[in-house]
């Protein structure tokens, strides 16, 4: 079930112009988006890092039921983007592409 989810968040994700890698086991089911966007799914829910809470000391992260892939790609693709700005592509990679 997992991975059916993450295929569904893929297809949608590539709906706005964002390739992204499946992967699973051990019960999740894992996508790939970018440096520091990995999507989790467990069957239930997706679930991403977006951002860091200095105070507490840990990671925040937001969720989305995999029954609405659609606008939980939405709302990673607002997370690929910030991500996009502050972590390009290496010039290596980026010349590779080209």
């Amino acid at each position: 079930m997992e991975v059916i989810a993450a295929k569904e968040l893929q297809e949608a994700l590539e709906t706005h112009g964002i390739t992204s890698d499946v992967h699973d086991g051990y019960g999740l089911a894992l996508v790939s988006v970018w440096v520091g966007l990995v999507v989790w799914c467990d069957g239930a829910r997706f679930w991403w890092r977006t951002g860091w809470d200095a105070r507490r000391g840990r990671f925040v992260y937001a969720w989305h039921p995999v029954t609405e892939p659609d606008r939980a790609a939405r709302r990673i693709t607002f997370r690929y983007r910030e991500l996009r700005e502050t972590h390009p592509l290496s010039e290596l990679i980026a010349e590779s592409m080209s």
